[in-house]
């Protein structure tokens, strides 16, 4: 992880990893962060169905080229979807539940009931853009808020970020 922000814009290595955070359903919030600790992009696409996700998880593996790691909020067969077509290319999988990384990120006040905890998500999610520079939302679904917050959470449990920025911390 690069300290220096001007050896920051140089990649000795010419290689950059990216972690890609998903709240799992057929509506799919993701987040996909660099290795800098900070959000490239985020976004929600309606999967619709088991059978479309199949095929659409390919695409959304592919298009980070340099992905690493992928985070995933939820479990069951639609997770199994994920895992298997992360594990075939290599990719590291992390299944955790939503409890996680809440208990991190927000005030125990802040999470008695997922509403609530939902609402303080988009809140910080919308600081994470803004520290990130990534286009301001025109609207932002509590999926893609939540994914935004599993990937903050999966930088700073991979390591690329030793803690949470100081613009970000409460």
């Amino acid at each position: 992880m690069c300290q220096d922000p001007i050896e920051c814009d140089f990649d000795y290595n010419g290689i950059m990893s990216s972690l890609l955070a998903i709240d799992l359903g057929l509506r799919t919030g993701f987040a996909v962060y660099g290795d800098d600790g900070r959000l490239r992009r985020y976004g929600s696409h309606n999967f619709g169905s088991a059978a479309r996700l199949r095929r659409g998880v390919t695409g959304v593996l592919t298009e980070p080229t340099d992905l690493e790691w992928v985070y995933i909020e939820g479990g069951g067969p639609l997770a199994d979807i994920w895992m298997q077509e992360a594990g075939r290319r290599g990719i590291a999988v992390r299944v955790v539940s939503a409890e996680t990384w809440r208990r991190a990120l927000l005030y125990e006040r802040e999470q008695r009931n997922g509403d609530q905890a939902k609402r303080v998500a988009d809140t910080l999610a919308r600081r994470v853009i803004a520290w990130s520079g990534a286009p301001r939302p025109t609207a932002l679904r509590h999926d893609t808020a939540e994914a935004i917050m599993l990937g903050l959470w999966g930088v700073v449990d991979v390591g690329w970020l030793e803690r949470l920025p100081d613009a970000l911390r409460r």
